[in-house]
């Protein structure tokens, strides 16, 4: 039987390892597949270094449009990245009536919709593996392996260069910007972090898997995201005095009305989360990623491994390529729906406000050390109706001495006030930090984070 012939956009690391995978393991995805897959044309705009990479035997141009218009070319790989041409590209080759394999989360999370619309239109696949984890074929999960079940929330490490910087941080309790610079020089950072650390990246990623575990369209733009920037030293130390580590997690769950059990919303959420360290979750280091997935009959899941790199990544746009080698000839009513769900069973469940996600949380609160202090911030969370799980202060030696007063007021003795609460409304927390921020006995911004039991 002929090869299914491959078109690939972009040689870069990925672009790269999965042309090298894909020769070096060809008997064997072969053997798999039902029949060969090749690469056989590739667009770059630096053909010379491309041309370097594949050797003489295949097609190499610097317009990426005449691969598309290529007839002999079955499935297109975009690896070009981002949202702007790559946006064009995909819609052209599914016009073309290409199937489409990419690795790029930008562009599902916010154009996904439009994009499975018009394959499903076209009768073509677009599949996505690599756009989430890397290596750990956590779509494949969601959309085959757990498909019995009623997901109930996804928590994921998915952002490899937050979670060094992280253990980093925990391992040699240093602060945010100096590994952060580290993390650059040893390559796990770019030269410009903002996606990563401001979680933007992990957001597209968990973006993509709420539309595949609750059957809903992709709503990037309905995420709360927040990054790791404002931690500090003493709040891992401090997490971890408590039996806790922090996380930047990506996570999507269902919110069910307790009287009528009906699914009432969904929480989409990136933030920094304290999580017990007895989860495995927690004891993921490094650049290393891993997504827990609970469902109603299997419980929890723990997927783990690679979340980026070169063949790490083209392991997953290689799998994608078999998937599509098998199924191209099926009738597409019966090929697995792009996001899970068929098309025509879509939810309109609303994506939260970030106001109304219950959870508990970490606050820290540098404050004078003086009598009635606890007493006042203890008193406005009783208002508020936000119940105290523990609380744990450090005396003024631990923390650095005596500090300024809002007032600009020097020689100020001041400690650390670390509390625990238990599960409340986002909304009702915000109204009690601005009261206790209020304080003139509180010192400096109130330190928040949100806490996940993951049970």
């Amino acid at each position: 039987m002929k090869p299914i012939q491959v078109g690939l956009l972009g040689i870069g690391v990925v672009g790269a390892g999965t042309f090298n995978v894909l020769k070096r393991n060809q008997e064997e995805i072969q053997r798999r597949a039902g029949r060969g897959i090749e690469i056989t044309m590739v667009a770059d705009l630096d053909v010379a270094r491309a041309q370097s990479v594949v050797g003489p035997d295949v097609t190499v141009v610097s317009d990426a449009r005449a691969v598309i218009a290529n007839p002999d070319i079955d499935i297109v790989i975009e690896l070009i990245g981002g949202y702007g041409i790559a946006k064009q590209l995909v819609l052209e080759a599914i016009a073309a009536g290409k199937h489409v394999v990419t690795a790029n989360k930008a562009l599902l999370a916010v154009h996904g919709t439009e994009i499975f619309a018009a394959a499903s239109a076209k009768g073509v696949m677009v599949a996505f593996e690599a756009a989430v984890a890397g290596g750990i074929p956590i779509i494949k999960a969601l959309r085959e392996g757990l498909t019995a079940n009623r997901i109930q929330w996804i928590a994921g490490i998915i952002n490899g260069t937050t979670n060094f910087i992280l253990s980093e941080m925990r391992d040699k309790g240093l602060d945010f910007s100096v590994v952060l610079k580290e993390a650059q020089r040893l390559g796990y950072a770019e030269a410009d972090p903002t996606f990563d650390i401001e979680g933007v990246d992990a957001a597209h990623k968990v973006t993509l898997m709420s539309a595949i575990a609750f059957g809903i369209p992709v709503q990037f733009d309905k995420a709360y995201v927040e990054g790791i920037t404002k931690l500090g030293a003493a709040d891992i130390k401090y997490a971890e005095q408590l039996g806790y580590r922090i996380k930047l997690l990506g996570i999507a769950k269902r919110r069910i009305d307790d009287a009528t059990k009906r699914t009432i919303g969904v929480e989409l959420r990136v933030h920094p989360s304290l999580i017990p360290s007895k989860r495995l979750i927690a004891n993921v280091e490094g650049a290393m990623n891993a997504v827990v997935v609970n469902g109603d009959a299997v419980g929890n899941t723990l997927y783990y491994g690679k979340g980026a790199g070169s063949e790490p990544t083209a392991s997953a746009v290689i799998a994608d390529l078999v998937d599509i080698t098998r199924l191209h000839t099926v009738d597409a009513a019966n090929r697995v729906p792009h996001l899970a769900f068929q098309p025509g069973a879509m939810s309109d469940t609303p994506v939260l406000p970030m106001g109304d996600v219950v959870t508990s949380y970490y606050l820290r609160l540098r404050v004078a050390d003086q009598a009635g202090v606890l007493a006042k911030v203890t008193g406005i969370l009783a208002e508020s109706n936000i119940s105290v799980d523990a609380m744990l202060q450090r005396e003024a030696d631990e923390v650095g001495g005596e500090g300024t007063g809002p007032d600009g007021t020097r020689g100020i003795p001041q400690t650390d006030l670390i509390i625990l609460t238990h599960d409340c409304k986002e909304a009702k927390m915000n109204a009690a930090l601005a009261q206790m921020q209020a304080l003139p006995t509180v010192l400096a911004p109130i330190v928040r984070i949100r806490k996940e039991e993951l049970a």
